[in-house]
């Protein structure tokens, strides 16, 4: 059995997908499980980080957990209480998902959200592998609103590249590091096969929707602005904002072949991603 966190997020929907093909018995936790009704024939439990013992009930049985722990400058016990959590509830494995730059000095407080996650899962006694992902391909279809209404889409990394991802590869990645004890004591850097900045990105998506897209540099006060007006605390804005000004420097400019490593392929392309997912960026047809 295979537990998996946040499973009806970005990453944990599709490992929970992969699994299934495979037909590998999984079960996934979420705080509502009515927003899991398209896992079909998959075991879904209610869990709460907040409540040890909905956690404690959910890893029960579990061999493996693939842990999406909470971002953010207040959340360091989180990630802690659930390797815990999960030693207790006799737990094998544990796959934490993590981020890119976590432990870079030059990314200030944000480069250390995940630290103490890692650090639990390393000093855990159990099997464990640390994903850290680059930019997800999935995080521009924040642009489909402005792209279906011809607006341009915003700026916020300059010329800053990155090694943009499938979230499909990092799931994948996951799955096999579920499965397997050959990535024990391993951490993998995840990233696409090319380097690419928020115009490359625009352009690519561009060309698979048959139309131009525009891009306008967003400046910082504005974005920081806009964040707090949307009930982000400070602490949280200026780690964000770290991080995009990380990437503007050059600092995310990192490819690795961690997941031709594991996979035994090369990871996809943007292109790929975009492809794959231009419905979402197309006008709604109007009801009639």
């Amino acid at each position: 059995m295979i537990l998996i966190t946040g499973a009806t997020g970005t990453i944990g929907s599709e490992i929970v997908r992969q699994l299934a093909a495979r037909e590998v018995p999984v079960r996934a936790v979420t705080r509502d499980p009515a927003r899991a009704q398209a896992f079909e024939g998959i075991d879904v439990v209610r869990g709460d980080y907040g409540d040890a013992e909905s956690m404690t009930a959910a890893m029960t049985g579990a061999e493996a957990v693939f842990l999406v722990g909470v971002l953010g400058p207040d959340d360091a016990d989180t990630d802690r209480a659930l390797i815990a959590t999960a030693r207790a509830a006799g737990v094998r494995r544990i796959v934490k998902l993590s981020a890119i730059g976590t432990g870079e000095p030059d990314l200030g407080r944000v480069g250390t959200w995940h630290l103490p996650g890692e650090q639990a899962a390393r000093e855990s006694g159990l099997e464990w592998t640390v994903l850290r992902p680059s930019s997800f391909a999935s995080n521009t279809l924040s642009w489909a609103d402005p792209i279906r209404t011809g607006q341009p889409v915003p700026n916020l990394t300059g010329e800053g590249a990155q090694g943009v991802i499938d979230p499909r590869d990092v799931a994948a990645v996951a799955v096999e590091s579920l499965l397997s004890a050959a990535h024990t004591g391993r951490t993998y850097t995840l990233t696409g096969p090319e380097l690419l900045t928020t115009a490359d990105q625009a352009a690519t998506l561009a060309e698979a929707l048959g139309h131009p897209i525009e891009v306008a540099d967003i400046p910082e006060e504005l974005a920081r602005q806009h964040m707090l007006t949307a009930g982000m605390s400070a602490e949280y804005v200026d780690g964000a904002l770290a991080g995009q000004a990380y990437v503007r420097a050059g600092g995310n400019a990192v490819r690795t072949d961690d997941v031709r490593t594991v996979l035994g392929r090369p990871p996809h392309t943007y292109a790929d991603w975009a492809v794959d997912h231009a419905h979402a960026f197309r006008p709604v047809p109007a009801r009639s």
